[in-house]
Order: structure tokens, then C-alpha cells, then sequence
């Protein structure tokens, strides 16, 4: 596509910088103009010479000046020295700015004026495009949507998670546990426990006894803050999550630091019953200062569980699978469980957090600290 280029000013072409008909780009330099006098010969001197009669010299009336250009003075010469005119320098180098870039092209070219074009693009642009008052009309199928109010239980819930993430400065740790002398451990004295105590092993009450142990070594975890003050607790209360058909609830086990595994156990399977049939009373979930959840029971392999307020810290089980670990330069397959600790980072730092955790990994690891303190 040719398109014309207007000069700036009346002059010569002084250099060329490309040849005719090539294809230049946005921005590329054309050609140099100089600014400057033009001469034109008197057609009917040449006419004249044709005939036959000596050529005659240009006369000076023969000459026509071009326009005049501001701030810019023709001199006067003779025409019959057809010198080249004086270059008058402008305040910017008189090059033409080249013209801008075309718009692309969308679409395949057509036929059709230019004017035409123009006019439809403008009407194209000019049209609103109004969406289908329902794009799902055509999607086959029934689809269909409900609302159900949140029950009391839901909202509670929301209202607290939601406090826990604006209040805190929460940050997670992890480390993980090798299973394999805990699973040992409830496998040798899981039938005479049952016989003795009525209730059998479970992994959970290993974690809360280690998680008690844990919290003695370290009791900023079992601190909180309040408005500029932090208060530390001489007992251990802690939360154990369990999940009902109506929510998450998180009944407390008090005293954890006085009791027995047994009566760990015997806690932990009088609170999820009771969670289950709906009995909790308010008093069961009121406190804790520490709270442990198991997402292992679903499945979960790690996960950054929230922090149940007014506590600092909670401690996140997951399930246990086997995987190759080295041990004494041998890679050996052992069942291994992620543990992550959430903690208030206003109140623990990550010396403190991670202590913490290797704590816990320490008791599970060797159940013979949780069951004799040692």
C-alpha cells in the first residue's frame, strides 16, 4: 500500500535514503530536504532553441521565487551561475518525520473503499454488544441452585475463624514423625489395656500426653496475649477437634498435665460421643489453651490448620504413610506422619516453635517418655 507523503517545507530533495516503490517500516527515514531557492527555466526560451536559433542565457525576469518561508532569506544570484541555493540551517534539522504506523489489519482485505471501511469500523465500535440474559440456556441439562440458612453452630464457627486470621500473626511450622514405635507400641499392649481400662489405644491420646509433655518444656505455647499484657498459664487445657454431622467442635480435656494415658483416653472417647450425639454442652467447649486436630482421619497428608482463639498455637496430625527414609545411611521404607504447628508469631518465635514440635516428635517417636515421664 503507497501512501503520500506531505513535504514540510518547499525544497530539495537533497539525499535519498531509500529507492522507489521499496517497502519501509513505522518510524524509518525517507529522504533529507533542504530548505531553500528553486529555479525554474523559462519554457519558452527552450521552445525557441528547438526552432533552430541559438540558445540564449536565462534572463533574471525569468526566475520564479517560491513562497516565502518564515525566519528563512532567499539571495539573490544570477541564474545564469545556477549555483546551488545557500542552505538556510533551521533550529531542527529539516528531515520529515515519517508518518505514523498503520493500524493492523483485522480480518482478510477486502474490496471494499477505504471510506467505506472507515465508516463500517466506526459503526462496529459504535455498536453496545448486550450480553444473552442467560448464558446458561445453553448448557443442556438440569442445573439447578439452592440457599440454606447457616445454622448458629456454622456461623459461630465462621465468625471465629475469621477473628483467629485478623487478630493473629500466624505462621506454621512442620516436621515429621516416624510411626513406626507408637504402632508398635499400641499393637504389643492394645488387648490388656482394653481388659484393664475399658477403652482401647488410640493415636490421639499420644498426641495430647505428648503435646502436654511438650508444652511444659515450652509454656510460652501455652500463653496468650492480652491487649499489652501476656499471661501464662500454670495448667494445660487443651482442645481436641472433632467433626460432626453439624461442624467442627472442639471439646476441651482439662488438667492434661496431671493425667494418666488412660485417662487421656477416657477422655478423649467420652467427649467425641458425646460430640456425636449432639450433647456437648457449652461448658465442654469453654476454654483450652492448646488444641490438636487430626485431618489424618480423612486423608489428609499436610495441611496449616487456624488457631482457635483466645489460644497461641495449635498442633495439626495428618495421616500416616509409608514412605522411604534414611537411617543410618540405608533407605528403609517406615510409616511417617507431617505434623504442623500454627503459632501466634506475635507472642513465639520460630526458636520456641520449633523446640516445640521436635518435643512432640521426641515422645511419639519413644512412647516410653508419655507413658513413665521420662
Amino acid at each position: 500500500t503507497s501512501i503520500p507523503v506531505p513535504s514540510p517545507a518547499a525544497g530539495v530533495i537533497a539525499e535519498r535514503y531509500v529507492e522507489d516503490g521499496s517497502t519501509v517500516k513505522a518510524g524509518q527515514k525517507i529522504f533529507k530536504i533542504t530548505v531553500g531557492e528553486i529555479y525554474v527555466i523559462n519554457t519558452d526560451v527552450c521552445r525557441s532553441g528547438a526552432a533552430g536559433s541559438a540558445p540564449q542565457k536565462p534572463k533574471p525576469s525569468s526566475v520564479e521565487k517560491p513562497k516565502e518561508i518564515p525566519q528563512q532569506s532567499v539571495p539573490e544570484t544570477k541564474p545564469t551561475q545556477m549555483k546551488a541555493p545557500e542552505i538556510i540551517q533551521p533550529a531542527k534539522p529539516s528531515i520529515i518525520d515519517p508518518a505514523p504506523p498503520p493500524l493492523p489489519v483485522k480480518g482478510p482485505m477486502t474490496s471494499m473503499p477505504v471510506a467505506a471501511i472507515k465508516h463500517a469500523q466506526a459503526l462496529e465500535a459504535a455498536t453496545v454488544k448486550v450480553p444473552p440474559e442467560d448464558p446458561t440456556k445453553e448448557i443442556s441439562g438440569t442445573r439447578t441452585e439452592f440457599r440454606v440458612k447457616m445454622n448458629r453452630m456454622r456461623q459461630r464457627i465462621a465468625q471465629r475463624l475469621k477473628e483467629a486470621q485478623n487478630i493473629n500473626a500466624m505462621l506454621t511450622t512442620f516436621n515429621e514423625i516416624d510411626m513406626s514405635a507408637i504402632i508398635e507400641f499400641r499393637k504389643t499392649h492394645q488387648e490388656p489395656f482394653l481388659k484393664k481400662h475399658g477403652v482401647k489405644l488410640g493415636f490421639m491420646s499420644a498426641f495430647v500426653k505428648a503435646a502436654a509433655y511438650a508444652l511444659q518444656d515450652q509454656p510460652v505455647v501455652n500463653a496468650v496475649i492480652a491487649d499489652n499484657e501476656i499471661i501464662y498459664r500454670d495448667y494445660i487445657d487443651i482442645s481436641v477437634a472433632v467433626a460432626t454431622p453439624k461442624g467442627l467442635v472442639v471439646p476441651v480435656i482439662r488438667n492434661v498435665e496431671s493425667m494418666t494415658y488412660a485417662d487421656i483416653e477416657k477422655s478423649i472417647n467420652a467427649l467425641g460421643e458425646r460430640a456425636r450425639l449432639g450433647k456437648l454442652a457449652v461448658e465442654d467447649m469453654d476454654g483450652g489453651t492448646f488444641t490438636i486436630s487430626n485431618g489424618g482421619v480423612f486423608g489428609s497428608l499436610m495441611g496449616t490448620p487456624i488457631i482457635n482463639p483466645p489460644q497461641s498455637a495449635i498442633l495439626g496430625m495428618h495421616a500416616t504413610f509409608e514412605r522411604p527414609v534414611a537411617i543410618k545411611g540405608q533407605v528403609v521404607i517406615r510409616p511417617m506422619m507431617y505434623v504442623a504447628l500454627t503459632y501466634d508469631h506475635r507472642l513465639i518465635d520460630g526458636r520456641e516453635a520449633v523446640l516445640f514440635l521436635r518435643k512432640i516428635k521426641a515422645a511419639v517417636e519413644d512412647p516410653r517418655i508419655i507413658v513413665a515421664g521420662l
